[in-house]
């Protein structure tokens, strides 16, 4: 008997993908619900799964373009015998003899291995469209601040072991910065709106897409209804969806929506930088690395842990003295927090 291997539903909005890998070649016997191929959206890699289990046959290959329902291939299904059944022995040849070595120059041979071609994947080809496309369509610019991280850290360090106990995360600093950015928000509504056609569109609501690198290349997805969540409400989020991106287990409609993103370069050194913008998105705020620097706190020069914060901004809406002002309120939320209440 066989069965159908169709493209299902990938998303909202999302009608094709790209075959990325075969993870089962065709001719491969298979048990039910194990990983046979991998396909590419503008969104995310999604794994499909066998619908049944026995021999598998393609009617695509790597780089093909499929559609929503489109049939791909089929599953040979000959009954329970092809669960347990293990793939062929293949023969191992026997050694060839050995061969004059064919007469080639070496400085070709250097020449060719200088270079390695290879062809980029759908999200990689759509994270670079969308990069041209915030600069040609976009007024961005970015401001830039600092914040002293002493009183998130000195808070930090005096709820940890309690927090963890209790809500079996680690407090890090992203939620901290989550907090003060809905604050801000609140304060400069434009940072929280985007441009439709002719209009304004303020979002009185505010979900934050929070930048994860992966090997697949960078994923945002999205904490809704941000401002309604507790520290450990965040931390636990921030946790999982961490733990799809880099598994690719994430689903499509984690990566939808927002209204504004924060993006942390520190966690791999980055002292400073200059975010680029998430459209439709206005705002995006840029963490960098902690570094003691020497700062003069009451006509006194001292050490103190200081983060270079920046925000990048659509200027066709958010004016300078707006995103001057977001970013001073960021830096006396966090220098003044006292608790997490």
């Amino acid at each position: 008997m066989s069965v159908k291997i169709e493209v299902p539903t990938l998303g909202e909005s999302v009608v094709q993908a790209t075959v990325g890998q075969i993870l089962k070649p065709a001719g491969t016997v298979v048990k039910a619900d194990e990983e046979i191929i991998e396909l590419e959206t503008d969104k995310v890699n999604q794994v499909l799964y066998a619908p049944a289990a026995g021999k598998v046959s393609w009617s695509v290959n790597i780089g093909d373009t499929v559609r929503v329902g489109q049939t791909i291939g089929f599953i040979e299904s000959g009954g329970e015998s092809f669960a347990a059944a293990a793939p062929p022995q293949q023969q191992k040849p026997s050694p060839a003899a050995p061969t004059a070595k064919p007469s080639v120059q070496p400085e070709r041979l250097q020449a060719d291995t200088r270079v390695t071609r290879k062809k980029m994947t759908k999200l990689r080809r759509v994270i670079a469209e969308k990069l041209v496309e915030v600069k040609n369509q976009t007024a961005m610019l970015t401001t830039f601040n600092e914040v002293d991280m002493s009183h998130v850290m000195a808070l930090r360090e005096k709820e940890q072991s309690a927090f963890q106990e209790k809500h079996g995360v680690k407090l890090g600093f992203m939620s901290f910065f989550i907090k003060a950015c809905v604050s801000a928000l609140k304060e400069f509504p434009a940072i929280n709106a985007r441009i439709e056609g002719e209009d304004i569109v303020y979002q009185n609501f505010y979900d934050v897409g929070v930048a994860v690198g992966t090997d697949k290349g960078l994923m945002v997805p999205v904490i809704r209804d941000a401002d309604k969540l507790s520290y450990a409400e965040l931390e636990k989020a921030l946790k999982d969806f961490a733990t799809k991106a880099r598994d690719g287990t994430i689903a499509i409609s984690d990566l939808q929506g927002g209204t504004f993103t924060i993006t942390n370069g520190g966690v791999y050194g980055s002292l400073l930088s200059t975010p680029i913008l998430n459209p439709p998105q206005s705002g995006i705020l840029g963490m960098h690395n902690i570094v003691k620097r020497a700062v003069v706190v009451d006509d006194v020069v001292v050490a103190r842990p200081m983060m270079y914060l920046a925000l990048s901004y659509d200027h066709r809406i958010v004016d300078g003295k707006e995103s001057i002002g977001f970013l001073m309120h960021i830096k006396k939320f966090l220098e003044t927090l006292t608790s997490l209440g």
